[in-house]
């Protein structure tokens, strides 16, 4: 028979595996972060042109851009899974 200290996982163990990698981890996501909104910026600016070529007028083309650019902000995008966990 085991005892439960063997089959569960000890969380100091767990942080000394994770804690040292946590810079990197950080400096990582950092850059993924910054490419995926210069990704996105770029391509609301196609968006918003494309909308001003078809005819659109400014207003409404700024207020659609800005509605593109919602979907691809992270932190908003983090926020509404949280709450979703949580509800």
């Amino acid at each position: 028979m085991t005892h439960d200290t063997e089959t569960r996982t000890d969380p100091i163990k767990i942080l000394g595996v994770i804690l040292p990698r946590l810079p990197m981890l950080i400096l990582r996501s950092g850059g993924e972060l910054l490419r995926f909104k210069s990704k996105a910026r770029k391509a609301a600016r196609i968006f918003h042109d494309e909308l001003r070529r078809q005819g659109l007028d400014q207003t409404a083309a700024d207020k659609l851009t800005q509605t593109y650019l919602e979907g691809s902000d992270p932190f908003r995008l983090l926020r509404l899974q949280r709450r979703r966990f949580f509800a």
